[in-house]
């Protein structure tokens, strides 16, 4: 009897172009695309509305949107952990997609921050889910190429977003986003769901973790600090987005003195530096074969920009400040290894629990930053040192976590946590 060849082994190219990493890439190109039009198109919409001025934090549609990911992360990681990647996935996508074009029919400021609050429930499966199945796909030496490709390609949907959003009316932004979303889910169609979380339903018994417990993330000591630091590296994200970046044309940019801001703008070319930040910290992770090597040299030049862009932008030009805030975004691009971690970090059973809950509350964050820092502003504290306090305490966390935090780079995922 002869012996079979061996199967010749698969091209880095080959990996990267299959559909689980293509159709992923378009997947979260779409959820960012729909996830930072709220931000790009808010003050025109706000405008349409007759509402003037920085809103109170609890009128926010913003906020609305992140609190929805609050409970939109903890739904769907629980579901597609015991239910599957894939099923998770098309939900969230149908979901947010029509919000989006619910919310470009909106009259006023409750309707809007409703479809907002509905569109951030579904638009908190994609991620995770994503990465999950990606990180189970593709070989343990392959899967950081894999994660910074889709994060590369996806966080370039928030630099069209802010291009489309000087091109065409806000409604029609959020027509365009729900109508990506609904074409997305036929191409969802080619891929198939990953053979280590179908091994891992067909091997539940005794001593093993449930899929999707979500509650196992706090009744075991060690597996409740490895997720609270993996939260907690992704603090300062949010942070520069959700308060330097999104709060410039209206707080910052007045109190710096720097003119002709737009947020859009500037949402926009903070994404496109994050855009090359996640491809460079994604390469970087797998040429030196460490996350937190990385994780904590992009967090030292992270903060070094909040310090430039707190206490030496004071008037500067546009041009200026948009550079900045494009260095700002290339320091950021640790984003995609973040998730990385976060879904090495847990076996299968937990796996996208962990990998959509952990940037998702990440996210809904912002509600909390977003009330402490009108908080400190309406005691008249200065929008300056207020978000030096907020960046203080979320760059101090992150520092900390990275430290306790467990390499992962290489780790063999095919397993499951136990009790």
């Amino acid at each position: 009897m002869q012996t079979p060849a061996p199967a010749t082994p698969r091209t880095l190219r080959q990996d990267l172009l299959q559909p689980v990493v293509v159709v992923g890439a378009l997947g979260y190109f779409v959820d960012i695309y729909d996830l930072t039009l709220c931000m790009a198109v808010k003050n025109a919409s706000l405008d349409t509305f007759n509402i003037k001025g920085e809103i109170v934090w609890y009128a926010d549609p913003m906020n609305w949107q992140m609190l929805g990911m609050l409970i939109g992360g903890l739904f769907f990681g629980i579901l597609a952990d015991r239910v599957g990647r894939l099923a998770t996935l098309f939900g969230s996508i149908l979901l947010y997609s029509l919000a989006n074009i619910a919310n470009g029919f909106a009259t006023n400021i409750e309707i809007y921050s409703a479809c907002r609050f509905f569109a951030g429930i579904g638009l908190a499966g994609e991620l995770g889910g994503c990465i999950a199945l990606v990180s189970e796909v593709l070989s343990k030496e392959r899967r950081g190429y894999g994660t910074a490709l889709i994060a590369a390609v996806g966080v370039s949907g928030a630099v069209v977003a802010g291009v489309v959003a000087e091109l065409v009316s806000w409604q029609t932004n959020y027509f365009i986003g729900g109508g990506l979303g609904l074409c997305l889910l036929f191409t969802r169609m080619s891929v198939a769901e990953s053979g280590m979380f179908h091994r891992a339903k067909s091997s539940d018994g005794p001593g093993v973790v449930a899929r999707g417990n979500f509650f196992a993330l706090f009744t075991n000591k060690i597996r409740f600090e490895r997720y609270i630091r993996c939260i907690a590296i992704g603090l300062p994200t949010w942070y520069m987005i959700g308060i330097l970046v999104q709060k410039s044309e209206r707080v910052f940019a007045p109190e710096f003195e720097i003119k002709d801001v737009l947020t859009n703008r500037a949402i926009a070319l903070f994404y496109l530096g994050l855009t090359f930040g996640d491809l460079a910290s994604g390469l970087a992770s797998q040429w030196l074969g460490s996350r937190k090597k990385i994780v904590t040299s992009f967090l030292i030049f992270s903060a070094g920009c909040v310090v430039t862009f707190l206490y030496f932008s004071r008037g500067w030009t546009a041009t200026q400040f948009y550079t900045l805030v494009f260095i700002m975004g290339l320091s950021m691009g640790y984003w995609a290894i973040f998730i990385t971690i976060a879904a090495e970090q847990f076996g299968t059973n937990l796996r996208a629990t962990v990998a959509t809950t952990v940037p998702n509350f990440v996210r809904g964050s912002l509600v909390i930053m977003s009330f402490t820092f009108g908080t400190l502003t309406s005691y008249q504290v200065s929008s300056q040192l207020a978000a030096a306090l907020l960046g203080l305490f979320c760059f101090g966390l992150a520092f900390l976590a990275v430290n306790g935090m467990e390499e992962t780079y290489g780790k063999d995922l095919d397993y499951q946590e136990r009790d």
